[in-house]
């Protein structure tokens, strides 16, 4: 039996779950846009060396490849971060959703057994008659597949024997 007090704990602890898995997506966003400076500053750098370069400078160039080759480490890090990231907040919020329907589902069945409490006992009675009412219905619906599927393969054999034996009578015929 879940009491409301259960139910009311484990909604909270949901939300604080939820809380808490938001706090990280932003400590994640606030690391990713550190990340993003990180990578506007060594753009800035680079295109510096670029202009250095270009001015006529061939002692530096082995340290703008260098640089180049890091800013593209970094923004493929970038990337593969920020899809790792991605995934993560998918997986948190499917894991959520999940929770969250399973409490509504608890809460929903709390308030319909609640509501069924105050019903008086003829309508308790007529209630519990419409659910065995609502199995027979399934074990009548499973048995008529069922009976369905054995006339079919029946009937498949029959046509089977019927052909043979008119494929005998033929024969004979001849």
């Amino acid at each position: 039996v879940v009491t409301r007090d259960d139910v009311e704990e484990s909604l909270k602890a949901v939300f604080q779950f939820v809380k808490d898995k938001e706090q990280l997506l932003q400590d994640l966003r606030s690391k990713i846009e550190e990340t993003e400076k990180k990578i506007s500053e060594e753009q800035r750098e680079r295109d510096y060396w670029l202009e250095y370069k270009n001015v006529g400078s061939e002692i530096h160039a082995e340290r703008i490849s260098s640089l180049e080759k890091d800013i593209v480490e970094v923004k493929s890090e970038l990337e593969r971060t920020k899809e790792h990231y991605r995934e993560a907040l998918k997986v948190v919020r499917e894991e959520n959703q999940k929770l969250f329907d399973k409490h509504m589902k608890l809460l929903s069945e709390e308030a319909l057994k609640k509501a069924v409490g105050y019903l008086d006992k003829d309508c308790r009675r007529e209630i519990e008659e419409n659910q065995w009412l609502r199995e027979e219905v399934k074990i009548y619906r499973k048995e008529e597949r069922d009976l369905k599927a054995s006339v079919q393969l029946l009937e498949e054999e029959n046509t089977t024997l019927v052909a043979k034996l008119i494929d005998i009578k033929l024969k004979y015929l001849q």
